[in-house]
């Protein structure tokens, strides 16, 4: 089709880029009448910086990475917003060898359940404390990512202090596997496939997954200019439109296999296929010789796995406050709040006939199990979408999580 809408978009080789490869090689985009140009970085900083520079109109990025950049929490900041997210889950925490085998000494099971292996990494840390060891080492790839912020609330709630008790440092990925084999880290909490490579290199155990820490929780989000969603929004609106039939052709079984294909080739993963099934099958290897079935590693429709919660923007508000990356406000919290747009997300999806949730924001971690929820039309299943330490996070009661953060 002549003189087609470019879109031109960046993106980490990470599996929770796989709509947005989709959209492309699949044809979606086309059928929306857009030009859609993918181009791979190498780090989460460069992405920022190339959307920043109006060289990408938007790109796959960390969920908190667009209310950072509205906060002025980074250098050259550009207004953005995040008018999808880009699935649910996604993430694990792995750690290395010797570290993993003082961890089941300390009574951790194989099973990926994150109060028994915060409980047994509480008892190393305290060890290591008692006889005046240096700190445990942990890497993430972002300071300002989910994967710190879920890191860094798992050891809180497991009573290991993330400022005191241990070491956070942020490192491309493609160090941190070489970095746990030499000792120089004891562990680091990453997206797939990363920490299933980890694995197979025999650099690492994985030890708990975003989806056991907080269940139905974003990862990436699509991070748009706010400058020209505004100015081109029948182009955005096509192209959530085609990451949206992306995301039901990723989420269909039978396309397991295509999809890890796809996403094997040099321009996108770069890997072989077969590494690339573990996450998307869940069928997820914790040792060389240990594979658990888990389910949803990575969710890419179903629970509203696209939809742009607002109380999920204010959850990693009210991280970035817990942790003094920035003063909460009532301006700043507005800020949040509003870089999530699922006005765009509905507006976008009409003509598809969507079910759309009827709210913008919903109690986090009140849904113990799967449950029917108030939809524009047809069906809509939630949660759950519970915090494995219990706790919920209500957005009109902002003010007292915080205080409640804050005793601990």
């Amino acid at each position: 089709m002549p003189n087609r809408p470019e879109i031109v978009l960046g993106f980490l080789p990470l599996l929770d880029s796989a709509i947005l490869i989709a959209a492309l090689e699949k044809g979606f985009a086309g059928d929306e009448g857009l030009k859609l140009t993918l181009v791979r970085e190498n780090s989460w900083e460069a992405i920022r910086e190339a959307v920043g520079a109006g060289r990408f109109h938007g790109a796959h990025m960390p969920a908190p990475m667009p209310i950072a950049c509205n906060l002025a929490l980074v250098p050259m900041e550009v207004p953005l917003v995040a008018p999808m997210a880009l699935g649910l889950g996604g993430n694990a925490i792995t750690v290395s060898v010797s570290l993993y085998r003082r961890m089941l000494e300390a009574g951790m099971m194989q099973d990926l359940e994150p109060r028994r292996a915060g409980d047994a990494l509480k008892t190393v840390v305290d060890g290591r404390r008692q006889t005046n060891r240096p700190r445990l080492r942990f890497a993430v790839a972002h300071r300002l990512s989910c994967c710190l912020y879920e890191l860094k609330y798992w050891l809180a709630a497991c009573g290991i202090d993330p400022v005191v008790d241990v070491e956070i440092v942020a490192l491309p990925a493609g160090l941190i596997g070489d970095a746990l084999e030499q000792g120089n880290l004891d562990g680091c909490c990453l997206a797939e496939p990363w920490n299933s490579r980890f694995v197979g290199r025999d650099q690492g155990r994985i030890v708990t997954l975003k989806s056991a820490l907080w269940a139905s929780s974003p990862g990436k989000v699509l991070g748009m200019s706010q400058r020209w969603s505004e100015g081109n929004r029948r182009e955005l609106e096509g192209l959530l439109r085609a990451l949206y039939r992306a995301a039901q052709w990723c989420a269909n079984t039978e396309n397991i296999e295509e999809l890890a294909g796809i996403l094997a080739a040099p321009q996108y993963l770069a890997l072989g296929g077969e590494l690339l099934l573990p996450a998307l099958t869940g069928l997820l290897p914790v040792a060389p010789d240990k594979s658990i079935e888990v389910g949803d590693v990575l969710l890419f429709e179903g629970r509203a796995a696209t939809f742009p919660w607002q109380s999920h923007a204010l959850w990693f508000y009210s991280q970035m406050v817990r942790w003094a990356d920035c003063r909460h406000t009532p301006l700043s919290m507005a800020v949040a709040r509003d870089s999530y747009r699922p006005d765009i997300y509905r507006q976008a999806l009409k003509p598809v006939f969507a079910p759309l949730p009827g709210a913008n924001l919903k109690v986090e971690g009140a849904l113990a199990s799967p449950q029917y929820v108030g939809v524009s039309r047809g069906r809509l299943v939630l949660g759950p979408d519970g915090f494995f330490d219990g706790k919920t996070f209500d957005p009109d009661r902002f003010e007292d999580y915080l205080v409640a953060q804050a005793a601990g």
